[in-house]
């Protein structure tokens, strides 16, 4: 390939006027623009070579850019015809997952630089009480995180300075990268290290956040708790992460839910189970007893006589809220006869006649 016929430019063209070449045909092909991929990979081979002075100049002698010098033949292999340089190759300066995805197109091309400065997301627990489900709650939390820059709006420039066009990647935020491999040079694009993916940069950076757009600080946040949440559940709150670079997309906050056991109620899905305890007489004789719900309600439940201990009385709808409909699961109430540990003689002298007549 004739990097001089690919950037349309004399071999004695100077720097400025391959400058502009590359300009013109990186905006003409890219890829991002409905440009011709390829034509945009050549145009940029043909850019890092010849706006380098020692590339180009090895390139006009040689025809080819030597990286561990211009010595011809030096440590090449024939594959198939093709020479492939391994003067001054290292093994260990290569990351075969990354040769691969360059040469046929997979893992880590190009378009994914930009995500990079997009802020981080945010992971926390938040633990609440059985109660608090039934209803769903508002909490305020003061979280420490990346946030836009007050003084440049997140904009990255100090006030009123102008925002210029990188002059690394010429706009586009990304550079490419030659990289000497045991298959030969490979050309990879990266991020700008410049505007970091941006493709502009501010004047004068601000003067506050050093031209990243954003700070560390403590932020009140305002969380809805849905009714009917359970133990492991995540909810995401979007944008609430860390503010992103220079006014890129904030990451997302997610909160994991932790609901604290309470001494009364067990929970079951959208159910709750409780034990009340009632007396032998109350047990044989039948009657009312007043159970307590979890939202600090009383309702009374009627007991029929001769009740076996540990038998189970369905309450319906006094359960938890259903997180994704209508309604709410009921309340299971097991009942348990105690047995007294300390009688009166009075209750002992009963309990004899009631013995004797077997009962």
């Amino acid at each position: 390939m004739d990097y001089y016929s690919v950037l349309g430019v004399a071999k004695n063209a100077t720097p400025e006027d391959i400058k502009k070449a590359y300009r013109r045909l990186a905006h003409q092909y890219h890829p991002d623009k409905g440009g011709d991929t390829e034509k945009f990979k050549q145009v940029s081979e043909a850019y890092q070579v010849l706006s380098n002075q020692e590339k180009r100049a090895q390139y006009d002698q040689y025809g080819r850019v030597f990286e561990g010098g211009p010595s011809a033949g030096s440590g090449q292999a024939g594959f198939g015809g093709a020479g492939f340089d391994f003067n001054g190759f290292d093994i260990n300066d290569f990351n075969l997952g990354d040769i691969f995805g360059d040469v046929f197109g997979f893992g880590g091309g190009r378009g994914k630089s930009r995500a990079k400065n997009r802020g981080d997301d945010i992971e926390i627990e938040i633990k609440l009480d059985l109660k608090d489900v039934l209803t769903g709650l508002k909490k305020t939390i003061y979280l420490g995180k990346m946030a836009n820059c007050k003084r440049c709006n997140g904009l990255g420039g100090e006030p009123n300075s102008k925002v210029k066009e990188c002059f690394t990647c010429r706009g586009e935020g990304e550079v490419q990268e030659l990289r000497k491999t045991m298959f030969g040079q490979v050309a990879r694009f990266v991020v700008c290290p410049e505007c970091k993916g941006q493709g502009k940069i501010p004047e004068k950076p601000c003067n506050v956040c050093s031209g990243e757009g954003r700070v560390k600080e403590d932020q009140r946040i305002d969380l809805n708790i849905p009714a009917g949440v359970d133990t492991g559940q995540v909810l995401k709150l979007e944008s609430a992460g860390d503010a992103g670079i220079r006014g890129d997309r904030a990451g997302d906050l997610y909160i994991k839910i932790i609901v604290k056991s309470n001494p009364v109620f067990q929970r079951k899905g959208d159910d709750l189970i409780a034990e009340k305890e009632i007396t032998f007489s109350q047990a044989a004789l039948g009657g009312e007893v007043e159970i307590k719900t979890l939202d600090g309600n009383n309702l009374s439940l009627k007991i029929p006589s001769g009740l076996q201990t540990g038998k189970v009385f369905k309450i319906s709808g006094k359960g938890i809220t259903h997180f994704s409909g209508w309604g709410k699961g009921n309340l299971y109430v097991k009942l348990v006869v105690k047995t007294p540990e300390k009688l009166s003689k009075k209750q002992k002298d009963l309990l004899e006649m009631l013995k004797k007549e077997g009962v």
